[in-house]
């Protein structure tokens, strides 16, 4: 039982190392504050709290915590950037204001960059 417990605690931090916020996010001009801070916490490593929300199309390729097209094992396998059948998690209620070169994230898949 502590080798499984081990084994999810290294999955976890190496899910953790790899999908998260990327330089190229940003907030959207009409997000209200609580958006705006727990967007900026999240940009600079803070950890969600709570369940946070799967967003899609926000990722870079290699980037994602899952979910990306058919073909696919999970975290870590999408092939382009912003790709709209990837998601990452972000704070429950900022997804959907966040702003990417490609479009905004969102909280179901988008037909845009899939592989």
């Amino acid at each position: 039982m502590k080798r499984i417990a081990i084994t999810i605690s290294a999955l976890a931090l190496s899910t953790a190392a790899l999908a998260g916020p990327n330089d190229q996010l940003t907030v959207a001009k009409g997000a209200n504050n609580a958006v705006k801070v727990a967007f900026s916490s999240w940009q600079k490593g803070g950890k969600i709290a709570g369940r946070g929300e799967k967003c899609y199309g926000i990722a870079l390729a290699g980037q994602n915590d899952c979910k990306a097209g058919p073909g696919t094992s999970c975290q870590g396998t999408s092939t382009k950037d912003f790709q709209g059948n990837a998601w990452t998690k972000t704070p429950k209620g900022v997804c959907e204001s966040i702003v990417t070169p490609h479009g905004p994230g969102s909280l179901s898949e988008l037909d845009r960059n899939n592989a």
